[in-house]
């Protein structure tokens, strides 16, 4: 039987890498993200309530809407894990929990190795659709609307400009350099419909992109990664965010990291689940928001 909503919440790590590399990127967007761990934690931080009949009124009529497969909780939080599960991520996991604070980057460059810009570019891709088809299952409207969605960036906050920000870091600036979503566009385009069905991560998703087929699911990332463009070339402008900037912010969380670039997007990818979790943060803000406003 699957989790609850409210087990999934009290689940959230309150520190492993993947937090730890969210703090090392908090001054991208300060202030806007905290690591609320635990449903009733998320319900008083997220309302304001004290008094503890309101609270479990509120995280009753959550857990509810949550069930209710009518809506489109679940199949967002489906997306935001599913994007994030990399093979062979369990096992890394395995390893740094027995690393623990004496980490060291190094040691893992023989377990890796540096993905091609290509399969990093349709990793951007996938990261904006999934980030568009969460928006429409939780907001119940088409899943090809890309013009609410990008409308909606303008009031992104919280956990939710928390994972843009990291993805604009981790899955743009780092890989792809400062131009990342024009040279995602030109190698998507390049990569066809059998590269993309080559990929674990898009047939993982495939069923919630837009399109009959995998030529139309290209057209329909190319659409979604060109709707984005003008707002992260903002975001990164108006936040001064270069590669170099990034990787220093890393560089207490990742020791080396500087010298050893080809590898540090392999490595986040096979050890970090920010979408997953700042994803489960965002759904149970929605929920517990909307729970509130109902009761």
């Amino acid at each position: 039987m699957s989790k609850s909503i409210y087990q999934i919440v009290d689940d959230l790590p309150k520190i492993n890498m993947t937090v730890r590399m969210l703090h090392a990127l908090d001054w991208v967007v300060p202030g806007q993200w905290q690591n609320i761990v635990g449903f009733e934690n998320t319900i008083k931080a997220v309302t304001g309530e004290t008094d503890q009949k309101l609270i479990q009124k509120i995280g009753e009529r959550a857990i509810a809407l949550y069930n209710d497969k009518s809506q489109g909780y679940q199949r967002a939080l489906w997306l935001y894990q599913t994007v994030d599960y990399v093979q062979g991520v369990a096992g890394f996991g395995a390893l740094l929990s027995k690393l623990g604070e004496s980490f060291s980057f190094l040691s893992f460059l023989d377990k890796l190795t540096p993905k091609s810009d290509t399969t990093q570019a349709v990793d951007l891709g996938l990261k904006v659709v999934t980030e568009i088809a969460c928006f429409c299952q939780v907001n119940g409207i088409p899943g090809d609307s890309v013009g609410d969605f990008v409308e909606s960036l303008a009031d992104y906050k919280h956990e939710a400009l928390m994972r843009m920000a990291a993805m604009i870091c981790v899955d743009g600036l780092i890989p792809l350099g400062p131009d990342f979503l024009d040279k995602a566009l030109a190698l998507i385009d390049k990569t066809g419909a059998s590269g993309l069905e080559s990929n674990s991560r898009y047939n993982q998703i495939k069923e919630y992109i837009p399109g009959k087929n995998t030529a139309e699911q290209i057209t329909f990332m190319q659409k979604g990664l060109s709707s984005v463009k003008d707002w992260s070339k903002s975001f990164v402008s108006s936040h001064n965010l270069g590669v170099d900037k990034v990787v220093a912010s890393l560089r207490g969380t990742l020791p080396g990291v500087e010298s050893h670039l080809d590898y540090l997007g392999a490595f986040l990818d096979m050890s970090v689940n920010y979408y997953e979790h700042t994803g489960t943060q965002s759904i149970a803000r929605s929920l517990i928001s909307r729970a509130a406003a109902e009761i």
